[in-house]
């Protein structure tokens, strides 16, 4: 037979919730957040636009003929924003699940 224990009041079982919570969140506090990670990574795929504007405009100007090194650079910055583009769509998505759901 299983044993339920009672918790005194709701309020000090959100406590314990929170606790746990917290505790489980902050396993390294030297580590980055999500939100500098993310920051990061959207400064990374900034810059990888920039890099492309600036090779292809070197290629028309005819400072560079290396179209391989152009075409490629175009497609990590592609590949860049559609990921990038992907996983705001991914972050908007889950928000409206979980402001849809029941309370």
């Amino acid at each position: 037979m299983i044993e339920v224990k009672s918790v005194g009041s709701s309020s000090s079982l959100h406590q314990k919730v929170l606790e746990r919570t917290s505790q489980s969140l902050n396993t390294d506090d030297n580590a980055p957040s999500f939100v500098s990670r993310v920051g990061d990574a959207i400064k990374d795929v900034a810059e990888a636009q920039n890099i492309s504007g600036d090779i292809t405009k070197a290629y028309e100007l005819g400072e560079e003929t290396d179209l391989a090194k152009v075409m490629v650079t175009q497609q990590v910055s592609s590949l860049g924003f559609q990921m990038t583009l992907n996983v705001r769509n991914k972050v908007l998505s889950a928000y409206k699940d979980i402001m849809n759901m029941p309370v």
